[in-house]
């Protein structure tokens, strides 16, 4: 559970230095939710 939580951790930080409109966002959002899901698998 400790890595699954520093996981998306770091999603979230790459998310957030990664996007610079609102645009962005929902596509870096997008595309976390994705690597989420593929790691959970």
């Amino acid at each position: 559970m400790r890595k699954f939580a520093a996981l998306v951790g770091v999603f979230v930080v790459v998310l957030l230095s990664g996007c610079n409109t609102v645009q962005g966002i929902g596509k870096d959002i997008e595309k976390g939710g994705e690597a989420i899901q593929k790691a959970v698998k």
